[in-house]
């Protein structure tokens, strides 16, 4: 399958969203598909951690099983899927100036056939996901951004 890939400028400094994307286990704030994040292991944090992610969209309910595979803070975190769902993904933040980061959000998935496989993938990629990762950075940015 291709890749799903969108993006926001947040009113924040990348430090700021860092701060806020770098607690994996705080995803559930903003992801509206991560219901629940359980570390395997020790490690939380940085390439190798290993956790479950209890992923709900519409009427499935899954746990994905992912890896840390990039870890450069306020640069960029990367995973593998390697449950059900494979793949990779990554998120990139990139400072637009002192108060302005471009988040950008990458993953390239592959479903089983009971999901659909590539068809599951295209639609369920490229339409529901795409569209409801939008909505994650939204809430993303505002968790981020200053309330006045």
């Amino acid at each position: 399958m291709g890749g799903i890939k969108v993006s926001r400028d947040i009113a924040a400094s990348v430090e700021r969203v860092w701060q806020v994307v770098e607690p994996v286990e705080r995803h559930i704030d903003w992801m509206a598909d991560a219901e629940s994040i359980t570390f395997i292991g020790d490690q939380q944090r940085g390439v190798g951690t290993k956790f479950l992610c209890l992923t709900k969209v519409g009427p499935i309910r899954l746990t994905d099983t992912m890896r840390i595979t990039q870890w450069a803070p306020q640069r960029a975190m990367g995973v593998e899927h390697v449950g059900i769902v494979t793949g990779s993904g990554v998120f990139t933040l990139e400072s637009l100036g002192a108060n302005s980061t471009r988040f950008v959000w990458e993953e390239t998935l592959r479903f089983p056939w009971w999901l659909g496989g590539p068809l599951g993938a295209l639609i369920g990629g490229k339409i529901v996901l795409a569209a409801i990762w939008r909505g994650n950075l939204r809430r993303l940015a505002t968790l981020c951004e200053p309330t006045h």
